[in-house]
């Protein structure tokens, strides 16, 4: 029997709402991407090999886009990344081909990586690619540097077993859809 996924028809009403098109102020914009490359430096730095490769890439400017928002990150003698001018040329285009934020949450719930479309440098995307492979953020060791050792330990193994249960819960939900069969 073909049940259909109570998160598509959430999807589809909120396709058909009639919003306007709605876009953060500029400097809202500019602060969270401030932001995301605070965070995306502070895990390279975690990781030596990960600012060798990228030093390498110096002057390397990135395009990252997702429907309407869109990013330039340009590779630091460093081996960290930098906002790019706004007229800067892009030497790799990296475009998340998955229109849905609720298939990219429930992909990202799986584990899963999105799809991304890639044009340009093959050695930058290369190195993007083992960028992508090889580096995690350890925030139970960011967080025990805070609240010390146990209770860091202790809340990452209750966010371990939160991931477990959504996992499951994503991977029952996805063999109910359409299509699918049922175990």
């Amino acid at each position: 029997m073909a049940t259909q996924s109570p998160f598509s028809l959430l999807e589809k009403f909120l396709q058909t709402l009639p919003l306007p098109n709605l876009q953060p102020p500029a400097w809202a914009v500019n602060e969270v991407q401030h932001r995301v490359i605070l965070l995306l430096n502070h895990v390279l730095m975690q990781e030596s090999e990960a600012t060798t490769r990228l030093a390498r890439q110096k002057g390397q400017v990135m395009l990252v886009q997702w429907r309407s928002f869109s990013f330039r990150l340009e590779a630091t003698a460093a081996g960290l990344l930098d906002l790019a001018a706004p007229q800067a040329k892009p030497d790799l285009v990296l475009t998340v081909t998955d229109e849905s934020p609720l298939a990219l949450a429930q992909a990202a719930l799986r584990g899963d990586k999105p799809a991304v479309r890639i044009e340009g440098d093959v050695q930058l995307a290369a190195e993007v690619n083992w960028l992508a492979e090889h580096v995690r953020w350890d925030l139970e060791e960011d967080l025990a540097r805070v609240i010390g050792d146990v209770p860091a330990h202790t809340l990452a193994q209750l966010a371990q077993g939160l991931m477990g249960g959504l996992r499951q819960f994503v991977a029952k939900a996805a063999a109910l859809l359409p299509g699918n069969s049922v175990q």
